[in-house]
């Protein structure tokens, strides 16, 4: 009786996240440039996460909420599961001066990029008093590692979770080549096993793992299987987590949400 009970209660919560509906958000960050976001917040959030996509960056969202590029991006597809757990979640595109191609492109280990994401994380802050957690994909584990390495708590986030993990890069620094051995905030680290990006080089997580020897709290979570689609380095490739959105967002969700 008391699992049908609790069963039915977490439907009722899921339908409750599930209804929660999107806003755009736009904050000024630097003189004269305002960041868009895209918005979820659930009934008592119990943490944050500021969700930053691969790839160039620039999601384009419309005032009305629709998202131009990156729909099928894993961060961007599954920002509701993580509402769903409970988080609020915020979504964010490129700052207003970066609307156009290269996008963030040589633009996200810049000072000016930093202000902007210091600016989101401020503003998250003011809307909970919970945990903030910084999270990026692909590209924006580079994003999402130099802001943390660069800001600590308040004015950086509680904790990093970093999914496909940019580990190896001509173009820029990987975030194996950043001082994570600095990072004195939980660390989870998500990739795939099969991951066929040449950027993303599974055996090289243990790298990065043994580099965050000062983090209070770290973790590598892995998985096999889903779907893989085209290109190695796409979303709808294991790059992407094609096919394991629920486990994936799960598994992340019970280690964040337990440190």
């Amino acid at each position: 009786m008391k699992s049908i009970l609790g069963l039915f209660l977490t439907f009722c919560l899921s339908t409750v996240y599930a209804q929660t509906a999107e806003k755009v958000v736009d904050i000024p960050t630097r003189p004269g440039i305002t960041q868009r976001m895209l918005v979820i917040t659930p009934p008592a959030p119990k943490a944050a996460v500021i969700l930053l996509a691969g790839g160039h960056g620039g999601l384009q969202i419309a005032p009305g909420g629709s998202i131009h590029w990156g729909k099928d991006n894993f961060l961007v597809r599954a920002r509701q599961l993580f509402a769903n757990q409970g988080f609020l979640v915020v979504l964010v595109d490129a700052p207003s001066d970066r609307l156009s191609s290269p996008f963030l492109r040589g633009f996200r280990q810049t000072p000016e990029h930093l202000a902007d994401m210091k600016a989101v994380i401020a503003w998250t802050r003011g809307q909970t008093k919970t945990p903030v957690w910084l999270v990026g994909t692909s590209r924006g584990t580079q994003s999402a590692a130099f802001v943390a390495t660069q800001l600590p708590p308040p004015e950086g986030p509680d904790g990093l979770a970093l999914t496909s993990t940019i580990l190896v890069d001509s173009e820029g620094p990987s975030v194996l080549s950043m001082p994570m051995d600095t990072l004195k905030i939980p660390v989870l680290v998500v990739h795939h096993e099969q991951d066929g990006c040449r950027l993303c080089i599974f055996s090289l997580t243990s790298n990065l793992m043994d580099k965050l020897r000062d983090a209070p709290k770290k973790q590598l979570i892995s998985f096999t299987g889903g779907e893989d689609v085209g290109d190695a380095c796409n979303s709808r490739a294991h790059h992407g987590f094609n096919g394991l959105d629920n486990d994936v967002v799960g598994k992340m969700s019970e280690w964040m949400l337990a440190n």
